[in-house]
């Protein structure tokens, strides 16, 4: 039967161990590194995933701008009005935007861009894209050929408000005895700016009228649906079951999904690499609490000889891998969140917004990153302490004191 251990005489003799030893000055600058090496870890680790997941964040914001929440394509000859209007019946809460889209070549001057021209319905895509309706002026109407660009395309261009610019199309018109790409001019009359560079410098949108008349489509049938909707991963199997056999609808996430996908395999990666700092750490508490050992064996043997059990050793020595790895665990938290206050309050680190989209460094620390950053030291300093704790209960007093 195990005998009950004494919890005062274990505090008191882990409080005796955790002083300044004149004699073994390494053992005291041994745990000082490990407690070190554990806050730098843990403050690091918090710091890195809050800037992963402040980025993909910013990322994903920018993305579902621009790619809708939802948007029903067609493998046909395109979405019928009728689907649309059956969405519309069956699903009131989703606001829809029918569009056109083609490639385009855009020239102005002497200065060509390609492009991706949408024909849309300027207030039902206003409606749901805000990058778009703030392109649009409310005090003014818009014309069948009006053309909205990104700020990037009519900057390369070097077109301004008013100025004409040429769209090519890949269709062929018959010209003479032979056939040219059909073209069109197009007044500008408004700029959007989405953050994101590519969409800027390839996206022009003009109205669905001027798809009609210039190429050609029917009124009653579209490219695709834009749909908006505020819980698109509930929603996406209801929409789906309203479509007929030649559409199919995507989510913006699943219109991106390797780029997430990427990322977040990215940040397993940092985490595991990272954690490795803490790893290294935990080295230094296992080689400390062993040094400890070694050089308090007199003392440990003395101990058992006084009646102090098996437990009781074993319970000093993995209090004090504890209170290092804890106490390193403890600071590091408070220094991270303390370094994410700072680059959140303070621009110290400025992104090129052309890359990034974004000029302020985005840090964002998830609760459950939180949890598992903590987690994972807390066990990493358990297992570490284990070792060395079994080490000095295993002691014998009896050889210990015959030979030292």
């Amino acid at each position: 039967m195990a005998l009950p251990s004494d919890p005062r005489l274990v505090r008191m003799i882990v409080r005796h161990y955790l002083r300044y030893d004149r004699d073994n000055p390494f053992i005291f600058i041994s745990a000082v590194l490990a407690f070190l090496g554990i806050t730098a870890g843990v403050m690091v680790l918090m710091i890195a995933m809050g800037i992963m997941n402040g980025t993909q964040k910013e990322f994903e914001k920018k993305l579902f701008v621009m790619n809708y929440p939802l948007t029903v394509i067609s493998f046909g000859k395109g979405v019928r009005q009728t689907t649309m209007e059956k969405i519309r019946r069956e699903l009131p809460g989703v606001k829809i935007s029918p569009f056109y889209t083609t490639q385009v070549i855009a020239k102005y001057g002497d200065a060509i861009e390609g492009g991706l021209l949408y024909g849309v319905d300027f207030a039902k895509e206003a409606a749901i894209n805000p990058v778009f309706a703030k392109a649009l002026d409310a005090n003014r109407s818009y014309g069948r050929y009006s053309l909205i660009a990104g700020d990037d395309l009519a900057m390369t261009l070097g077109a301004g408000i008013g100025d004409r610019i040429t769209l090519y199309f890949s269709q062929q018109q018959a010209v003479g005895f032979g056939s040219i790409p059909l073209q069109k001019r197009f007044p500008l009359e408004g700029t959007f700016n989405s953050g994101l560079k590519a969409y800027d410098k390839a996206i022009l949108y003009t109205s669905l009228e001027a798809f009609h008349k210039v190429l050609k489509k029917t009124p009653d049938r579209y490219d695709g649906l834009h749909l908006y909707t505020q819980k698109p991963m509930e929603m996406i199997k209801k929409v789906k079951a309203l479509l007929p056999d030649d559409a199919d609808v995507e989510g913006w996430w699943q219109q991106n999904g390797n780029f997430f996908a990427a990322m977040q395999m990215e940040k397993k990666a940092l985490f595991l690499v990272l954690l490795l700092i803490i790893l290294v750490a935990s080295l230094n508490i296992v080689s400390s609490l062993l040094m400890t050992v070694m050089s308090r064996r007199k003392e440990i043997a003395l101990l058992r000889t006084l009646g102090a059990t098996r437990r009781e050793i074993r319970q000093i020595f993995f209090r004090l891998g504890l209170f290092v790895g804890s106490a390193g665990i403890v600071a590091g938290a408070l220094l991270g969140f303390l370094g994410i206050w700072i680059l959140t309050r303070f621009d110290i680190i400025k992104l090129p917004a052309d890359v990034y989209g974004t000029s302020h460094l985005p840090v964002d620390l998830l609760p459950g990153d939180f949890a598992m950053i903590i987690i994972g030291t807390a066990l990493i300093v358990l297992l570490s302490s284990l070792y060395p704790a079994r080490k000095a209960a295993s002691t014998d007093p009896l050889s210990v004191l015959r030979n030292e």
